[in-house]
């Protein structure tokens, strides 16, 4: 497999120049990039930078990250990763085990800012954990304000999150897919109260990741009063996995466990794939990037 720093070490061509003809993932002959307006603009320097967007009368805030590869010369794939429940964008840029793994690549990401429910920050995700907030709405409008500040591949938009933010992260995937290629949760499940809302327009391909001994979202689901105002009910992480499969379209069963713990429905709907990495005695896990992102690079939207 020829990979961008191979190319970058022969061509001397910037990794964003060749990001559009082939993937750390191994996708060489990709479907040409759809550039957003900011590929139009003067480049922006690498780093973090806290943006503001007008959703309705309230402002949100996020972090943008610019990789020190990104150059602006080419779209490159945005990557929006939410933070868990009491934590904040900035909280999350640092402890997110993604931008370790997406920088060399030139991936652009973003933290979002989620707003103050009974237990603290957090997203709205139906019967939790925030209310008369709509989070889809803010994601929207974040994912326009980065595409209009930085050179994006609007093909190449991805949800992750852990806790409340792998909540948003799949809640995303159902109201969102028109937006988003794909979503990648981690320590979350879909919840019995709102999945029959679950309808998304197109087949979207999903990476949960989920430990067996996750104190605050049972590996089996269940009710749960993690936070006492809104009780929920969660599937449980096997469900969650069958459930994405019956709304994806997949046919079949799942494959036995890899060497990372993960089992996928490949045969679905539009060839995207759906997959349950289980780490066994695990806790409230973030997932692992280097595990979701081959699988997320190979389903442009």
């Amino acid at each position: 497999m020829v990979t961008l720093g191979l190319l970058v070490a022969l061509t001397g061509c910037s990794r964003a120049a060749l990001y559009a003809v082939t993937t750390d993932a191994g996708d060489a002959g990709a479907d040409a990039a759809r550039a957003s307006s900011g590929c139009a603009t003067a480049a922006l320097a690498s780093g973090d930078t806290t943006r503001t967007v007008q959703v309705g009368a309230q402002a949100r805030t996020y972090v943008l990250h610019l990789p020190p590869p990104y150059d602006g010369q080419a779209p490159a794939p945005l990557v929006v990763d939410f933070h868990g429940i009491g934590l904040s964008g900035a909280a999350e840029r640092t402890m997110s085990p993604y931008p370790a793994q997406l920088d060399p690549a030139g991936v652009v990401m973003a933290f979002p800012d989620g707003t103050k429910g009974p237990a603290g920050t957090a997203w709205n995700v139906g019967p939790c954990c925030v209310a008369g907030v709509d989070d889809v709405a803010f994601t929207r409008a974040l994912v326009a304000d980065v595409a209009a500040t930085a050179c994006i591949d609007l093909d190449r938009l991805y949800a992750v999150g852990v806790l409340t933010g792998g909540g948003m992260a799949h809640y995303l995937g159902c109201h969102a897919a028109d937006l988003f290629a794909g979503v990648a949760p981690a320590a979350f499940d879909l919840l019995a109260e709102n999945v029959a809302d679950c309808v998304p327009p197109r087949a979207i391909t999903e990476v949960a990741f989920r430990g067996t001994a996750d104190p605050r979202v049972p590996y089996d689901g269940g009710a749960s009063s993690l936070i006492p105002t809104m009780p929920v009910t969660f599937l449980g992480a096997v469900d969650t996995f069958d459930t994405w499969a019956g709304i994806d379209g997949c046919t079949g069963t799942p494959s036995s466990a890899d060497a990372n713990g993960c089992s996928r429905y490949a045969n679905c709907r539009d060839g995207v794939e759906v997959v349950l990495c289980t780490k066994q005695g695990g806790g409230d896990d973030p997932g692992d990037p280097a595990v979701a992102w081959p699988v997320l690079m190979r389903h442009p939207l």
